[in-house]
């Protein structure tokens, strides 16, 4: 942990009041995975998204079960900023566990989610909003780098398993 500990003490040379703001905006977009949820719906209200949105909401749902109800359990590390007290916090203490990154997970599921749905140019933007968001986190000394990697490995594996559960449903609904 003490490499860990280093790179977030670094993040913090970095912090501008700009930032502090920008930051604190953007992760409260990941807070109960609300922007992927947003767009989840969307998605499936609209007839030529449904099929996207089915999947989205599949990968999202594989990653609640795996990040936060068994990962998070399972490793129950604490956050960083229960080690090096001396942080100045710019949200609200967080109630679960450190490892993986919820907010990062739930993003990189959706990304993924949407890569395979075939939503070239939406996957995009979830790419580059997973990544800010991610980075948030280690701007405001909630996670430690490894629960970002984590985050990012089990998103990747959520949307990936979300995209094969729906093609699996709907082989089998075909096929009857």
């Amino acid at each position: 942990m003490g490499i860990e500990i280093r790179m977030l003490d670094f993040i913090q040379t970095l912090r501008t009041p700009a930032g502090d703001a920008f930051m604190s905006h953007i992760t409260r977009l990941g807070d109960a995975g609300i922007v992927w949820i947003i767009l989840a719906v969307i998605l499936l209200i609209i007839p030529k998204t449904r099929r996207s949105g089915i999947i989205l909401t599949a990968a999202l749902l594989v990653d609640v079960v795996l990040c936060n109800g068994i990962l998070k359990n399972l490793f129950a590390r604490v956050r960083p900023y229960d080690v090096n007290t001396s942080v100045q916090l710019l949200i609200d203490r967080q109630k679960d566990f450190s490892f993986p990154s919820g907010h990062t997970a739930a993003s990189f599921a959706s990304a993924v989610a949407l890569y395979y749905a075939g939503s070239r140019k939406l996957c995009m933007a979830a790419f580059v909003l997973a990544a800010v968001l991610a980075f948030s986190r280690l701007y405001l000394y909630v996670h430690y780098p490894t629960d970002i990697l984590g985050g990012i490995a089990a998103g990747v594996l959520s949307g990936y398993i979300g995209y094969r559960i729906v093609n699996k449903c709907s082989r089998h609904k075909q096929a009857k």
